[in-house]
């Protein structure tokens, strides 16, 4: 929280005596005269000379429209002292492109009056002179978003009436310099994102702290201070640090203190609460990503003001306290990733209160036997998933009607979805895959027209696709894989404008994918994959000339892959592995690309469409273990961005595009068992391949350097049945895994992590 600017108080009392004490000169009146006192304004134009002079589009405040015709006064970002034309405030957020230091015989420091400074966004770079401890009168000093480097100049501690301090984001490190201690009127420090790494227990003694924020450094220490001293501290913030030890129980003592964020760091031992105000008046404790252990302590309860409790991601065990029932200002609740076990305590979703629970990757084992949902309870994010659960798919689950998430995936819940589900119509998100549900999917689609995101892969449903699934227009990701659902392929999901993900793989599909009168293409698909069904037929050679989204190449600025890096309401990530062949990458680097076709083990026929090329920004392809004739289409080598290519167990003629070998990005190639002739491609993404992506092709040659560095004996190369291929086949084609990647339709939504696996 910024607090609104301090000005000179002194000024008033200034003011008085001056009537009082001095006649006024007839002149003062006079619309004509000056304010600004020619010492401040050659001490500013000396500021305009060190600053880079660059307009810009958002008109933020600069010195280029300072003009010494004009009473300085009135100058952009300049306030004076009414009575004695001394500058007391000055704010300059040039956002130039050219860097610029601040020198020890800077103009700014000769404005000695100065109450408010602030220089944030002024592309400034090298170290904060120590020159900043003249101004003395400053009361607001805001140096974020810069490029400084250093450490902080101990002069800042001669800054006694500081009561606003940023420093955030730049590229500070060392200690806070034990000069801070002078700052005891300082009501606001924010040292967030930069690299220090030791001085926050000087902090303590800055007794009128309101709000803090360490986060994002490098601090690496225990914080076994006692800080029960700050009583006027309302915000201690001081996650994504490296500090370690116990939980700094003192802060609970203070009764203003409404947040504590300590996630992201190194803390260990039971969460030991110690000695706690008896008005506290916490709203929000974050503690995740420790290595907290123990119990969650029963004393929690006394927190009675908590609205926000996060323990995830740390290593508590046994039951959860029934004292927690007791917090019924609770809104959000999150226990995930630990070692809880026993019983999931109904009374968590009893409160009226309570809007998010998550209590996933744990060891819960069932509910209890009488779970009542309380009417008006208001719920809306529930994830038990990755638990184990065995137990009939919850009905009262129904009765959730502001439900956006539910996500219980991964553990052991059986039955059927029921029917009543398709009264949950705020429904985004729903995640089921990974449990052993069977029977028909629900033609409950009708209603849930928000939903956005549907896995219920890897269960034993059967029948076919719910055709109500139509109406859910904004789905952006389904799938149904490792079910035994007997369909024929979905041309009418083509009518979903924004899917942009869509598995189908190892299920029963059947026929062809192409109809001339109802194929629609897929304009924002990024990844398909049909593998292990029972497609046939041929492709036109036109078939993906319409899936845009893999071909289109966006900026930055405007690309709709920013929905997957920069909202995380509707697509976040956790991590992202790629095995292929046994060889991890990491797919960070590649994320917002990240563009998939998997049509393999199908009955595909004829020949492979040649505009498979347009597909530019397309990365993995993997067509192997179908009956595919004719050419290698020469426009595959358009495709320069390709990582891995699987063409394998097909029945291809002719040779390997030469110009396949000069797509720079290609790590992993496979041509096996085809009937494929003439020289294999030299270039060094060919020559480190494995000899065996080459085998079975009786006509290929230019092996040797392959199979020798390979340390195995060139291979006569004979080809055999297809079938016989198909049969014999133990090495897996590929093995794509791809973590988080999950949908929620608001802005104002948390962050949640989530895991979609594409492996065949």
């Amino acid at each position: 929280m910024i607090p609104s600017k301090f000005y000179c108080f002194g000024g008033i009392v200034t003011m008085f005596f001056f009537f009082f004490l001095h006649p006024l000169p007839n002149t003062f009146a006079s619309p004509t005269r000056s304010l600004c006192r020619h010492d401040q304004r050659d001490a500013l134009w000396e500021l305009k000379e060190e600053f880079p002079n660059h307009a810009n589009d958002d008109e933020r405040v600069t010195t280029l429209s300072w003009n010494k015709s004009v009473d300085c006064c009135s100058w952009s970002g300049v306030t004076c002292d009414a009575v004695l034309g001394q500058v007391i405030s000055l704010e300059l957020q040039s956002y130039s492109s050219v860097n610029t230091s601040l020198k020890a015989s800077s103009g700014l420091f000769k404005l000695q009056h100065l109450s408010d400074l602030d220089l944030s966004h002024c592309s400034l770079s090298g170290e904060i002179p120590s020159s900043i401890g003249n101004l003395s009168h400053l009361t607001y000093l805001d140096l974020s978003f810069n490029q400084f480097v250093g450490e902080i100049p101990i002069s800042v501690g001669d800054l006694n009436q500081l009561r606003y301090l940023s420093l955030y984001s730049n590229d500070l490190r060392g200690n806070i310099p034990s000069s801070f201690a002078n700052l005891t009127k300082l009501s606001d420090l924010n040292l967030k994102s930069n690299q220090f790494t030791g001085g926050a227990l000087i902090l303590a003694n800055l007794t009128s702290l309101s709000e803090l924020n360490l986060s994002y450094n490098n601090f690496n220490s225990s914080i076994s201070v006692d800080l029960s001293g700050l009583h006027n501290l309302e915000r201690f913030i001081g996650n994504d640090n490296s500090f370690f030890g116990p939980f700094p129980s003192s802060l609970l003592m203070i009764s203003s203190l409404g947040m504590i964020a300590l996630d992201r760091n190194q803390f260990e031992g039971p969460l030991d609460l110690g000695n706690m105000s008896s008005s506290s008046n916490l709203g929000s404790l974050d503690v995740s990503y420790n290595k907290f252990s123990g119990l969650i302590p029963p004393s929690i309860s006394k927190l009675h003001s908590l609205a926000v409790l996060d323990l995830s991601h740390n290593n508590f065990k046994g039951i959860v306290p029934r004292s927690i029932s007791s917090l019924v200002n609770l809104t959000s609740l999150d226990l995930s990733y630990n070692k809880l076990e026993g019983q999931i305590p109904s009374l968590l979703w009893r409160s009226s209160m309570l809007s998010s629970l998550d209590l996933s990757h744990n060891l819960f084992s069932s509910f209890n036997k009488s779970v009542e949902v309380v009417d008006g309870a208001s719920l809306r994010e529930l994830r038990l998933g990755s638990n184990s659960l065995q137990v009939p798919f919850p009905q009262w689950l129904c009765k959730l009607k502001d439900l956006w998430a539910l996500d219980l995936s991964n553990n052991h819940f059986t039955g059927s979805i029921p029917q009543c589900l398709k009264n949950s119509t705020s429904l985004t998100e729903l995640r089921l895959q990974n449990n052993s549900l069977s029977g028909f999917l629900p033609d409950i689609f009708t209603n849930l027209t928000d939903l956005r995101s549907l896995d219920v892969s890897h269960n034993n449903f059967v029948g076919k696709l719910p055709t109500s699934l139509i109406n859910c227009t904004y789905m952006e990701f389904l799938s149904v894989k490792g079910n035994k659902i007997n369909d024929t392929f979905p041309f009418w999901l083509g009518s979903l404008q924004i899917l942009k993900i869509l598995v189908l793989g190892s299920n029963a599909f059947h026929g062809p994918v192409y109809n001339p009168t109802t194929y629609l293409g897929f304009p924002s698909l990024r990844i398909i994959n049909i593998a292990n069904n029972n497609f046939v037929g041929s492709l036109p050679q036109d078939y993906f000339t319409n899936w845009t989204q893999m071909y289109m190449v966006w900026s930055n600025e405007d690309s709709p892959e920013s929905e997957y890096m920069g909202d995380d309401s509707l697509i976040y990530e956790d991590s992202i592995d790629l095995v292929y062949k046994g060889v991890e990458t990491d797919f960070k680097r590649i994320f917002q690309a990240f563009k998939v076709i998997d049509f393999s083990r199908n009955r595909f026929s004829g020949h492979i469409p040649g505009s498979i090329g347009l597909l530019s920004e397309l990365r993995f392809l993997n067509l192997s273990g179908n009956v595919f004739t004719g050419n290698i289409p020469p426009s595959l080598s358009n495709i320069t961005k390709l990582e891995a290519l699987d063409l394998s167990r097909n029945n291809l003629s002719g040779e390997i595009p030469q110009g396949l070998g000069k797509l720079s990005f290609l790590s992993y190639i496979n041509f096996s068992h085809n009937h494929l002739q003439g020289l294999v491609p030299q270039s060094t993404q060919f020559q480190s391949q494995n000899c065996s992506s080459f085998m079975g092709n009786c006509g290929l040659y230019g092996l040797e350097k392959i199979c020798k560095e390979n340390h195995v004996n060139v291979p006569v190369l004979t080809s055999q049945p297809l079938q016989e291929s198909l049969s014999d086949s133990k090495e897996p084609v590929l093995n794509w895994i791809v973590a988080a990647i999950a949908y929620g339709p608001e802005i104002s939504r948390p962050f949640r992590s989530s895991r979609l696996d594409l492996s065949l």
